[in-house]
C-alpha cells in the first residue's frame, strides 16, 4: 500500500527543509501533496531565503482528505503562517487524535505544534532560539532529530536531511530508510587541500 504523506507550505518556509522533505519522501516512493497556504489559488510561495516553490494544490483543497504523514517545515514567517491557517489546524488535530505521524522542523514545532498544545505530553527539539519557549513535557537541546511516539521533531536546515530520513524510517520501516540514504552518500566529514 502507497504511504501518503502532506507538505504544507506558506510564503516564508524554510525552502531548503520543504525541498529535502519532499525529496526523500519521494525517493521512498510516499505520494507527496505539497500544498500552499497563500490565499486565493496561488501555488507559488516565495521561501524564507527567496527560492521559488510551486505546491501541487492549495492545502484549503486538502481538508477532507487524509494522511499517514504530515511534515511541516519551518522557516519565518513561513510557520506563523501555517500555525494561523485553519484547514491545516484541523488536519493537524484530527491527525493528533487518531495517532498518525506528524513531523514538523525548525520554528514549526513551536509555532505550528506547541502552539497548539500538541506538545504537550512529548519530548521534543526545535530551532535554538525557538527552545526556551518550546511548550512540550521536555525539550532535547543536543538531538538532531527527536521521536516520542506519533511525532519527529528536529532543530533547522543543517538536520533536514536527518529529519527526512526518520520520517521515511517511521512511516516505511528501517530498511525503506536506508536503502533512501545510502546512495546520498551521507557523510560528517570534510578534506580540505591547501
Amino acid at each position: 500500500m502507497i504511504k501518503t504523506a502532506l507538505v504544507p507550505i506558506a510564503e516564508g518556509s524554510e525552502e531548503l527543509e520543504a525541498v529535502t522533505i519532499i525529496d526523500v519522501l519521494r525517493r521512498a516512493g510516499v505520494e507527496v501533496t505539497v500544498a500552499s497556504a497563500n490565499e486565493g489559488d496561488k501555488l507559488q510561495i516565495s521561501g524564507s531565503n527567496g527560492t521559488h516553490i510551486v505546491a501541487d494544490k492549495m492545502l484549503n483543497n486538502c481538508a477532507e482528505s487524509t494522511y499517514d504523514l504530515i511534515a511541516v517545515p519551518g522557516g519565518l514567517p513561513g510557520s506563523e503562517h501555517l500555525a494561523e491557517h485553519q484547514v491545516l489546524d484541523i488536519l493537524l488535530r484530527q491527525q493528533a487524535q487518531q495517532g498518525k505521524l506528524i513531523g514538523a522542523i525548525c520554528a514549526a514545532p513551536a509555532l505550528v505544534l506547541a502552539s497548539k498544545g500538541l506538545l504537550a505530553d512529548k519530548i521534543a527539539t526545535c530551532y535554538p532560539s525557538f527552545q526556551q519557549s518550546l511548550e512540550a513535557k521536555e525539550v532535547d537541546s543536543e538531538a538532531r532529530v527527536v521521536v516520542d511516539g506519533n511525532f519527529i521533531t528536529s532543530q533547522g536546515p543543517g538536520t533536514a536531511l536527518d529529519f527526512a530520513l526518520q520520517l521515511v524510517e517511521q512511516l516505511c520501516g528501517v530498511v525503506k530508510s536506508e536503502e533512501v540514504g545510502a546512495p546520498m552518500v551521507l557523510t560528517t566529514s570534510a578534506t580540505a587541500y591547501y
